[in-house]
């Protein structure tokens, strides 16, 4: 079987590259001994995974950091057969490991995204590798592995992925399995695209949409003649008011006091 191999560019070098996350869920929960099984098993699915899409894991520049591995990986990598079979072979790993009933089960959130990586002193540098740590912490990816109880991983993939590869129309990708998602998350804010193998896009759409909405704060007497009142409400995917998610923020003027002949000033 012949791998697929790219050459590596020299090292320090700013390229576009193909960044992939695949974090444990709930990983933290897990005893000491547990998370060691957990972790090894984690580093052989992937294997396996990459090896029947003939991937070279050897030629991934791989940052482990316990429940999650971060990858980059070569330049020339076939991103249709990492959107594609890669993650087929993986939820199949997944599944056949998890229907063992002496296993601890591993559940798996995945983000990919493509764009400028360089190599740097702590792992790598650039907006692709931020996106990617993001985007697999995007509340809608969790909430759709929370909600979605049989599914043993989701995925999500950038805009850019989406638009470039999944809607170009080659083998083995359908866009109509995958749901947008406005994620914010920190500084970061961008839309990406979320598949649950084996799973019905209407469920994935229900599901990211239990994503948590903000609570507005509760206001004591003390605080009303000093604070204008916000109003809070969700309007396409953002909560406007004092507690934002989505992006934006929506200052709600306070017109001034009537003023005229009987009133006091």
């Amino acid at each position: 079987m012949n791998e697929i191999s790219p050459s590596r560019p020299p090292d320090g070098l700013a390229h576009r590259r193909l960044c992939l996350a695949a974090d444990v869920e709930q990983y933290s929960r897990l005893d000491t001994r547990m998370q060691a099984a957990v972790q090894s098993e984690l580093v052989r699915m992937l294997d396996e995974a990459a090896a029947l899409t003939r991937l070279d894991r050897a030629a991934w520049k791989r940052q482990p950091q316990g429940d999650l591995e971060f990858a980059v990986l070569p330049e020339a990598t076939p991103e249709d057969a990492v959107l594609g079979p890669f993650v087929h072979h993986l939820a199949v790993r997944l599944r056949d490991r998890n229907a063992r009933s002496a296993a601890q089960r591993i559940r798996l959130r995945m983000a990919m995204d493509m764009g400028v990586v360089a190599d740097a002193a702590l792992g790598h540098a650039g907006p692709a590798p931020v996106a990617v740590a993001r985007y697999v912490n995007a509340p809608q990816l969790r909430a759709v592995l929370a909600t979605l109880t049989a599914a043993d991983l989701a995925v999500i993939v950038s805009d850019q992925l989406y638009q470039d590869v999944v809607r170009s129309g080659r083998p083995g990708l359908d866009p109509a399995q995958y749901v947008r998602a406005h994620v914010r998350v920190k500084e970061f804010g961008g839309y990406g695209w979320i598949r649950v193998p084996g799973h019905a896009p209407d469920d994935v759409r229900s599901a990211a949409a239990q994503e948590q909405e903000p609570t507005p704060e509760p206001q004591s007497d003390d605080d009303a003649p000093s604070r204008m009142p916000l109003s809070q409400y969700v309007h396409q995917g953002a909560a406007v008011g004092r507690d934002v998610v989505g992006g934006l923020t929506v200052g709600l003027p306070v017109p001034p006091p009537p003023t005229g002949p009987g009133l006091a000033l």
